[in-house]
């Protein structure tokens, strides 16, 4: 089993823990906008938090223990938003 890992410097924004099917191994699950928050609170702006964020954390893949980020929202804006994530 590959170790659990926590995102450094953000423990407010820790929602709990991910599971998936066939795998008995919890993932780290964390709220985007708190960890964006987070970042701006540090002096970025926005858009440097969110760039900061898509580059350095979602995209730092360390093995099966990465965490997973939740992009917090409604079920209502979910559905309004669903058409941009189908491929």
């Amino acid at each position: 089993m590959a170790e659990v890992l926590f995102c450094d410097g953000h423990d407010n924004a820790f929602l709990g823990f991910m599971w998936r099917f066939g795998e008995n191994q919890p993932i780290a699950a964390y709220s985007q906008k708190k960890i964006i928050n987070n970042l701006m609170e540090e002096g970025m702006t926005f858009d440097e938090a969110v760039e900061y964020f898509e580059f350095n954390i979602i995209g730092a893949w360390v093995g099966a223990g990465t965490p997973c980020f939740i992009e917090d929202m409604t079920i209502e804006e979910a559905k309004e938003r669903i058409e941009e994530y189908e491929v």
